[in-house]
């Protein structure tokens, strides 16, 4: 199975459309979205219901705490991700909010557990931003001994880490449209970057294919109109930050 991982598409159609169409060259069989479908960007109507429309396909779906925040807009706006909380709200339907409600927050796909932050405690939403954080969820996912790969998103950069010889895991820095072998004899966590909101410096698109066949892994950037999408931003009225920060990807 060719299984295409994306996840933080934050309400960016342009660059959900644009790693789809890349995906799908690929020979992508399968998709898994690993949450935030919403926040920050100008269309979450029309992000939630393509990925909806997947689903019909076999596509599996994650929420992620923007997803959730969506739902339950925070009464007071205390960080940059509250600050479109609300609006976000306002423009789901009744349906699409529901729908968001009831995603689940990890999934097991045979040896693959999906997860939008830390298979530790993922309520919790905490980021896996170095090695402490991969092993605890690393660690956590290991309670079933079946799995071999934890694959999610949140922290908007694409890491790979892998158990070594002893306890410790070792960090592996991944080149876009390089294969990586993932062989099954170790245990693999990955973080595949994000979709819709790149913040490396480098305004393009970010989602990872997993080859289960081959046991490869294959990191991917892909250009899209962030201009469009960032125009969008501003004429929806959203902060001009979120509009800057699709053309600078920071």
């Amino acid at each position: 199975m060719r299984l295409a991982l994306m996840s933080d598409i934050h309400a960016n159609l342009q660059a959900l459309d644009a790693c789809l169409l890349h995906a799908r060259a690929q020979q992508a069989q399968r998709f898994a979205f690993l949450g935030d479908l919403v926040g920050y960007g100008a269309d979450p109507c029309a992000v939630v219901e393509r990925v909806k429309l997947l689903t019909e396909e076999g596509a599996v779906v994650l929420k992620g705490n923007h997803d959730a925040m969506a739902v339950h807009p925070p009464a007071e706006v205390k960080t940059v991700g509250d600050s479109t909380a609300q609006w976000t709200h306002d423009n789901l339907s009744p349906e699409q909010r529901t729908w968001l409600d009831l995603l689940p927050m990890t999934l097991l796909l045979d040896r693959i557990l999906l997860v939008h932050a830390s298979a530790d405690q993922p309520e919790r939403w905490r980021y896996v931003y170095d090695q402490r954080a991969a092993t605890a969820s690393l660690d956590a996912a290991a309670a079933d001994p079946a799995v071999r790969y934890v694959f999610g998103g949140h922290v908007h950069m694409q890491t790979l880490y892998y158990r070594g010889s002893g306890h410790a895991l070792m960090p592996f820095t991944p080149q876009p449209g390089v294969a990586v072998p993932v062989p099954l004899h170790r245990q693999w966590l990955g973080t595949i970057g994000s979709v819709g909101q790149p913040r490396d410096g480098k305004p393009l698109a970010m989602y990872a294919l997993l080859d289960t066949e081959r046991s490869q892994l294959t990191f991917h950037r892909v250009p899209y109109d962030h201009h469009g999408a960032a125009v969008a931003i501003r004429r929806a009225g959203l902060p001009a930050y979120f509009a800057d920060r699709l053309e600078s990807g920071r």
